[in-house]
């Protein structure tokens, strides 16, 4: 089974990898990426846009005609819930004739962070900024720096990836 990752970011495609080997870990398979458009903002807002993002990205991996059986869209994203900022992701899992989708759980940011994204900033910018780190998304990001590493990135959205796969592990329900 060949899966093409729609993203080059480290995070994104170890996740996917972990989160194959969990739910099918008989399965063979070999895991590649490309950058692809999300057709959405640098930092999605709210729940459609963020899971738009995430199902374009799996959509134009599928365009690219790469031989891949498997396509994966991750997309983060922001939302508001009443004055409080809150971040979570979208996962995509498409193959010619299944869709499989999931999103993570969420977290809320503090509120320097959150005034930093709402001025434009994308939520890893935010976070280098405040937390003086440098490129935090493609290592722990937001939820890896909040908790301590309790929580990394990878960990966040292999979970995610899981339950994308629910449709392909039990293909006689879905």
């Amino acid at each position: 089974m060949k899966i093409l990752v729609a993203s080059k970011n480290p995070v994104k495609i170890n996740a996917v990898k972990h989160g194959f080997k969990r739910m099918l870990p008989s399965a063979q398979f070999e895991v590649t990426s490309a950058d692809v458009p999300s057709g959405v903002s640098s930092q999605p807002l709210g729940d459609r846009e963020t899971y738009e993002g995430a199902h374009n990205r799996a959509s134009n991996a599928k365009k690219l005609s790469t031989g891949a059986d498997l396509f994966v869209g991750i997309e983060g994203g922001v939302a508001f819930d009443n004055e409080e900022m809150q971040a979570f992701a979208w996962v995509v899992v498409l193959s010619n004739d299944q869709l499989g989708k999931a999103k993570t759980s969420t977290f809320y940011l503090p509120k320097a962070v959150a005034r930093l994204v709402n001025e434009g900033k994308e939520l890893g910018e935010a976070d280098d900024i405040i937390f003086n780190q440098h490129n935090s998304k493609q290592a722990g990001g937001a939820i890896g720096i909040l908790t301590k590493n309790v929580i990394d990135r990878t960990q966040y959205y292999t979970e995610a990836v899981v339950l994308a796969l629910i449709p392909f592990k039990n293909t006689d329900l879905y």
